[in-house]
């Protein structure tokens, strides 16, 4: 099953809005087995929207339009739709009486236009707008399925959840087998070294699929398979990533849609573990990572920016002729690092203790190259670890990936505890 998005309005080709609502859909259908092969921008411009709906059609099976459908002579989505299947409009009597009650309600006068919104193509199912005013539309004509939905993501989203996905299962997955997915989640490594240890699977896989995702300093795979019963499903799914989990068990955190934070958390407070963290080039983006994940104020006990040379003195205790001087290593350094992650672990009284400090950009910083990072994390009775980075990326890619990586080695000292104790 392959399946179009195409967004309409002039606004997005402008680039004043964001095409979010692709980004949403193709979660979505990929969560259904739906492969999206193509995403359409077009504008308010009825030729061409009729022109991208016919080759939409003749490459697709599904095509959901977003946008369009509004008051305005400029929302034309379903007369262009309309127009190419050769079909007529209609009053939709249940959006129009929507309709009238939103303005009566507001005592508000009711313009002819907005009677726009109420319209929908003969044959089709009308899609009711729980959050807004224009109805959406959903139908098939020749083994093509066509769904209309708003722009405002306020409204397409739930359109989508709550009348649009219901349909697409009942009416163009019907003779399909249910799919099933898991995510893996990995980090501390690239998305092509980790596609070179899977490559063999990769190339010859058929059912489980696999799709690899790469974020910033984290890779996501999607295993899916079709079957008839869950039992079934879980026995393929299982089985692939156990496969997977042998080759990369250093590095799969996850086996669910999880950030590396919230897995942390969660072990910390089983252990019993408390962090603290000083951040220098991340300026608290550490820190902030860690308090987004509810519950975290169990294990996270405190930090310290210390962005400045005098506030790494004053507030955390490193030696001036650390930082200064012609022989010194300077705040960019593994010797900072070092002080850093043991200091803020004493002054905070914490199990653990995490450190940055850094070159993000753009310019250079003691004469040291931009990506280059000191890491380190300091553990209650135990050695304390201290890593060079050397970044690609500008300024904010750097800071994520110092967080992401120093992240990632706090789990796998949290992964050894779990296995020795």
């Amino acid at each position: 099953m392959k399946a179009e998005i195409i967004a309409v309005g002039t606004e997005l080709l402008l680039g004043q809005i964001v095409n979010s609502n692709a980004q949403y859909l193709s979660q979505e259908l990929a969560s259904l087995g739906i492969d999206v092969y193509f995403q359409t921008v077009v504008g308010d411009n009825m030729n061409r929207l009729c022109e991208a709906t016919r080759l939409a059609s003749s490459r697709a099976d599904l095509m959901i339009f977003t946008g369009g459908i509004g008051p305005t002579q400029d929302d034309i989505t379903k007369q262009a739709l309309a127009t190419v299947l050769g079909r007529s409009l209609h009053i939709d009597r249940m959006a129009m009486d929507n309709l009238d009650r939103f303005f009566k309600d507001r005592a508000l006068p009711m313009t002819e236009n907005n009677r726009r919104q109420a319209l929908a193509i003969d044959g089709g199912t009308p899609l009711p707008n729980e959050t807004g005013l224009a109805v959406g539309n959903a139908l098939s004509e020749d083994g093509k399925y066509y769904i209309v939905l708003p722009g405002p993501p306020s409204e397409m989203k739930p359109m989508f959840q709550n009348q649009a996905k219901p349909w697409i299962l009942g009416h163009v997955l019907t003779n399909e087998a249910p799919i099933y997915s898991k995510m893996l989640k990995f980090a501390g490594i690239g998305e092509s070294l980790l596609e070179t240890k899977l490559m063999d699977l990769i190339e010859n896989q058929s059912d489980p699929t696999i799709a690899p995702y790469a974020k910033e300093s984290e890779v996501t795979i999607r295993i899916s398979t079709k079957a008839e019963s869950d039992s079934e499903a879980q026995e393929k799914l299982n089985t692939m990533e156990q496969e997977i989990t042998a080759r990369l068990s250093d590095h799969l955190y996850a086996s669910e849609d999880v950030p590396i934070e919230k897995v942390i958390i969660d072990m910390m407070t089983e252990q019993g573990l408390t962090l603290g963290i000083a951040e220098s080039c991340t300026g608290g983006m550490l820190m902030e990572t860690i308090t987004s994940i509810p519950g975290s104020a169990t294990v996270f006990i405190g930090g310290i920016v210390c962005y400045s040379n005098a506030m790494k003195e004053k507030l955390l205790n490193v030696p001036r002729d650390l930082l200064e001087g012609d022989d010194a290593p300077g705040a960019v350094s593994a010797e900072t690092a070092r002080v850093l992650a043991e200091q803020v672990r004493m002054v905070v009284d914490t199990d653990f203790g995490l450190s940055i400090t850094g070159v993000a950009g753009p310019g250079y910083s003691e004469r040291k190259p931009v990506g280059l990072v000191y890491i380190a994390i300091s553990r209650r009775g135990g050695d304390t670890l201290v890593m060079e980075l050397n970044l690609k990326g500008n300024r904010d890619t750097i800071r994520i990936r110092s967080a992401k990586t120093v992240l990632y080695h706090l789990w796998k000292q949290l992964k050894e505890n779990e296995v020795h104790n």
